[in-house]
């Protein structure tokens, strides 16, 4: 017998749940073939099979939580176990054919209808169908007082299933006087839950405001958008001048790209940045790694790629771990103004918002519509004071308006 153990997942992820048994016991498995899926803190995870076999036992269900190194199932390696599993699927095999010939035989036998003429007659005129008429006739004939005698309203052939109401749970029953809905919380939403309030529990966070006119890029992104795609194969979008613009702020304000341990403040010296994705399960938050070496087009792809793993639930932990910056943009779901809450351990988080056309004064005398975005900037105010997380989004802003500047600044 071969064990299923829970491999190690990461460094700090020792537990999982299982989400669900990709086979069932006695089902044949080969070696590297997917056998369970197991939700973690931060990913979803398949574990494959060592060994090649007959799935014998599960020791855990869908839904229990399990360890690094523990035993969930066994498969037998033996060759019996193998052997009498293709016994058992050819016999299957022979059941369903019978079957399937038993139900065509029955089903033409029904289709060969045997009514007698007067019958036939009386039916069409009294707009009966036959097949709903009872047979005194032990082989069945139709006769045209079975016609006679047949009454549609007290004759019921097809019964309609019984609709069986959902039972609620006692719980429910005492504390509510309506129908309610109980759902389980996944691994991944209760962890982004805890995290999330412990982020406020733990850290000082407070959060300052600006608005960026965001004429230039949109202007910068309709003359160069076509040919961008062309040379690049992606799109040029919003997030390549913000990532930008952040990580020459983080420049010249570390300070907002460190993170607190204990008595220390650990400065980080290279730049991660994690850009928020909303994903069926939850948000997550893929990371960008050094994205100070990256241009606009690498980083747009790299965005992209990171995406399109999140939707199809591919993120790998290698794909979450680390970041030391993170940019969350909920303006694609209309938000107008908020105030986004730190990623932990992390110090800073840069929100970014719908973009909307407001009236703006020029100068004394001028005003114009301009397409303008609040941004909100967290802070953990232990180590960042505000003076500090002010010019930070103000250079921001700066950047953002003068997006050549970003050229220069790499």
């Amino acid at each position: 017998m071969a064990e299923i153990k829970v491999p190690e997942l990461a460094e700090s992820i020792t537990e999982g749940t299982i989400a669900q048994w990709l086979k069932k016991p006695g089902d044949k498995v080969e070696k590297g073939e997917q056998l369970v899926e197991l939700e973690t803190d931060k990913v979803n995870v398949e574990l494959t099979a060592e060994n090649s076999g007959v799935l014998k036992e599960l020791y855990k269900d869908s839904g229990d939580t399990v360890h690094v190194d523990e035993v969930i199932g066994v498969i037998d390696e033996s060759r019996e176990a193998q052997a009498a599993t293709v016994e058992e699927e050819e016999v299957k095999v022979q059941l369903n054919e019978q079957k399937t010939a038993n139900e065509a035989a029955e089903g033409e036998r029904k289709n060969r209808l045997i009514a007698s003429p007067a019958a036939r007659k009386l039916a069409r005129e009294r707009g009966i169908n036959l097949n709903e008429v009872p047979a005194a006739d032990p082989l069945g004939r139709l006769r045209r007082q079975d016609v006679e005698t047949f009454n549609p309203k007290t004759s019921k052939h097809i019964e309609e299933p019984v609709r069986q109401e959902q039972p609620v749970s006692k719980r429910a029953e005492d504390e509510f006087n309506k129908p309610v809905e109980r759902i389980r919380m996944s691994r991944r939403r209760s962890t982004i839950a805890k995290r999330l309030v412990e982020v406020q529990q733990t850290a000082a966070m407070l959060t300052t405001f600006n608005e960026v006119d965001m004429t230039a890029i949109m202007d910068i992104r309709k003359r160069r958008k076509d040919k961008f795609f062309e040379q690049h194969d992606v799109r040029l979008g919003f997030m390549s001048f913000f990532t930008k613009a952040v990580v020459a702020a983080l420049r010249q304000y570390p300070i907002l790209n460190a993170e607190v341990q204990g008595n220390e403040i650990i400065m980080k010296k290279y730049y991660d940045i994690g850009i928020a994705v909303s994903a069926d399960q939850g948000l997550v938050v893929p990371v960008v790694r050094d994205a100070d070496r990256l241009n606009f087009a690498a980083i747009e792809g790299e965005i992209l790629k990171l995406a399109v793993k999140a939707r199809e639930n591919k993120l790998s932990l290698q794909d979450l771990q680390g970041g030391t910056f993170t940019i969350t943009n909920g303006g694609v779901f209309g938000s107008l103004l908020s105030t986004p809450i730190l990623n932990g351990p992390q110090v800073g988080i840069l929100g970014m918002h719908k973009i909307q056309l407001r009236p703006v004064a020029i100068d004394e005398e001028r005003m114009e519509n301009r397409p303008m975005m609040y941004v909100a900037l967290s802070y953990d105010h232990r180590i960042v004071d505000g003076k500090e997380a002010v010019s930070f989004l103000t250079i921001v802003k700066d950047l953002l308006e003068d997006p050549e500047s970003l050229l220069l600044e790499g």
